[in-house]
């Protein structure tokens, strides 16, 4: 694919889940810590001039940000100019009326910063907590996301489904101020949810997590064709990817292994996920594999690439794993917005168009 589309501007950011971290000691962190942390970590982020900070949902005891919109809001207290939003809403699980008027309240506070990244829910813990069926799965996204769509449009909303009430010319408050806030729907390998994305005109978040994130570009070329062919126009498309930048590549990549080994080994029980060797681990941090470790210059070369090749506009680093310390996660955030963000701009501004 050709360089980035120039009608859209290049954003960098971070996403998290706000893993907990551990103290000088080596000792966890409490939640309530980690989540006071984070809020740290998203005015960072503004100091050192990125475009965005989004929070992940999960309700685990090594990822307790449940409420990502309630942290949200307090960084937007702290902060001016940097877009704010979920990485991701598991909108299946949750109300879509809820999850607008969530972000509608947030793009009040924030000034009309807020955006939300919607998702299926590759990680299912909130389908038993809030009695959802993993059988509905399909229903549920596909409906809700429907009704979402339907929000973004403002005014009275009427709407019929199976799985929540009916809406009848409802008016869904707050308003929002500035027109309708940026949404995204955010893929892992479905191409029904790229369609899915140009079909309700949400733009398209790729969140790669393993294997060569080049496999991802029929998923962009798709989404501008299903566009063109539902007379939409053109729409961003986004790359979400972990990583780690610290002075040096041996550095960066010291400090991530034995985390994401314990981590990646705990999550496999559940999910299925290979457990990675020092090998794998190595291959996923070099051109060809999902991971961004390293030094700036290394991973700012790997993000331009993978921008290049997938026609993507912006790349949000999903920064942090279980474990490291929040002294390690402000340098990478440093790092990130002083080094690797300008030589990205720089790098992706030398591509033929």
């Amino acid at each position: 694919m050709n360089a980035p589309d120039p009608q859209f501007p290049i954003v960098l950011g971070l996403d998290t889940f706000g893993d907990v971290a551990r103290d000088d000691q080596g000792r966890l962190v409490s939640h309530a810590q980690a989540i006071r942390n984070l809020v740290d970590e998203g005015v960072q982020a503004e100091a050192v001039g990125l475009d965005f900070f989004g929070i992940g949902e999960h309700h685990t005891p090594d990822m307790p940000l449940s409420a990502a919109d309630v942290v949200l809001g307090a960084i937007a207290a702290r902060t001016e100019r940097i877009r704010l939003g979920s990485a991701v809403t598991v909108l299946s699980s949750d109300d879509p009326v809820r999850v607008f008027q969530r972000y509608s309240t947030l793009d009040a506070v924030s000034n009309g910063r807020a955006e939300v990244i919607l998702g299926r829910g590759s990680s299912v813990d909130s389908f038993p907590l809030f009695g959802y069926d993993l059988e509905d799965y399909e229903e549920l996204f596909e409906e809700k996301t429907n009704l979402f769509a339907e929000l973004l449009k403002g005014g009275p909303v009427t709407w019929h489904g199976t799985t929540r009430a009916a809406l009848v010319d409802q008016d869904v408050v707050p308003h929002v101020e500035s027109g309708r806030f940026p949404a995204w729907i955010g893929v892992g390998g479905s191409p029904q949810s790229v369609i899915r994305a140009a079909r309700y005109g949400f733009s398209l978040m790729l969140a790669i997590i393993g294997g060569s994130p080049r496999r991802f570009a029929p998923f962009s070329e798709l989404f501008a064709h299903a566009l063109k062919q539902l007379g939409q126009p053109a729409r961003p498309v986004g790359v979400h990817s972990p990583g780690h930048v610290a002075h040096t590549d041996e550095q960066a990549a010291e400090e991530f292994w034995p985390h994401y080994l314990q981590v990646i080994t705990q999550v496999s029980r559940t999910r299925g996920f290979r457990i990675p060797t020092k090998e794998s681990f190595m291959h996923d941090i070099g051109p060809g594999g999902a991971l961004y470790i390293g030094s700036p210059e290394t991973v700012a070369q790997k993000i331009a690439a993978n921008m290049t090749a997938l026609g993507a506009t912006r790349f949000d680093l999903k920064y942090g794993i279980g474990g490291l310390s929040h002294d390690k996660l402000m340098t990478n955030i440093e790092l990130f917005g002083t080094k690797v963000a300008p030589r990205v701009r720089e790098l992706l501004a030398s591509k033929p168009p």
